[in-house]
């Protein structure tokens, strides 16, 4: 299913209008079943713009839809693979679905979780992203711990780390793939632009060959692991912002023209994305949104 992530998006952003990318996205819901579920997300809950769905951040409603999503993923393709986000927004979502881990809806020893980046700490620091989805959600999860691919952070070389991680992910996915296909990543977005920890100005931002990278954050911790721009390019992304702070970074994206330096603006706008934004984002970018079927 990943695989057909990939082309599609390529398909999307090759479109030359709005109208052949829904073509394109009705194509892409026929030929495979497990989509009609995003789709219905699409038509039922989301507004369009340019930069893709844009949803209102409600963690029940956002767990519900990707506990359905896995099953049905599951079902059609035997495993699925995710991609979990760092930073405080998807906390609440860990806790909503650590209430749904116990319901027989998804079989979720066929789920694989990886991570889009990591602060270079211990796994049991406070400050790790692995620790957060862990004690917020995967705990309490009937994952096997085989299936949590958590970035490594013990190696002396933080080089070393990204190269470990990198041959991991080319082990799962088959190391003659272009990309690693992942059914979903969750993603954050920064004051500042960044996504996963590709920051403004550092050199892991212009990464074209690899799948995984050291990178700089200018705050604490410094030191971070992330997967480069070309992999995110290639997959279905999901966002989750919340919080005033986030306001000037999402009226830039959704109101005008983004500064083309920002990591969000070199990643580039696609149907595919979904964005889920807290009421107060929601509130200013609806304006310059429209109903799916316009």
């Amino acid at each position: 299913m990943a695989q057909q992530n990939g082309r599609l998006i390529d398909r999307l952003l090759q479109a030359s209008s709005h109208e052949e990318q829904v073509q394109l996205l009705l194509g892409w819901m026929s030929e495979n079943p497990e989509q009609k579920l995003l789709f219905r997300l699409m038509f039922l809950h989301g507004r369009i713009h340019d930069w893709g769905t844009v949803l209102y951040l409600n963690y029940s409603r956002l767990a519900d839809y990707l506990t359905a999503y896995c099953a049905e993923v599951v079902q059609q393709r035997g495993q699925c693979n995710l991609v979990l986000s760092g930073g405080r927004t998807p906390e609440a979502l860990y806790h909503a679905l650590a209430r749904r881990s116990l319901r027989p809806t998804v079989n979720w020893r066929r789920v694989h979780l990886f991570w889009g980046d990591e602060r270079y700490v211990p796994h049991d620091d406070p400050r790790s992203n692995f620790a957060l989805a862990y004690h917020a959600w995967l705990r309490e999860s009937s994952i096997p711990r085989e299936n949590l691919h958590p970035m490594p952070t013990h190696y002396a070389d933080p080089e070393d780390a990204a190269r470990a991680y990198e041959a991991e992910l080319r082990a799962h996915f088959g190391d003659g793939t272009p990309y690693p296909t992942f059914d979903l990543v969750l993603l954050g977005l920064g004051d500042d632009g960044h996504i996963a920890s590709l920051f403004p100005g550092d050199p892991a931002l212009d990464e074209t060959e690899r799948w995984v990278v050291p990178s700089r954050a200018s705050v604490e911790p410094h030191q971070r692991l992330t997967l480069t721009l070309p992999v995110l390019q290639k997959n279905l992304l999901w966002f989750l912002v919340a919080g005033e702070s986030k306001a000037p970074i999402i009226e830039q994206l959704f109101a005008g023209t983004p500064d083309p330096a920002l990591p969000i603006a070199r990643l580039g706008s696609s149907l595919i994305h979904f964005w889920w934004l807290s009421d107060e984002l929601y509130a200013r970018v609806a304006p310059h949104t429209r109903p799916w079927w316009v």
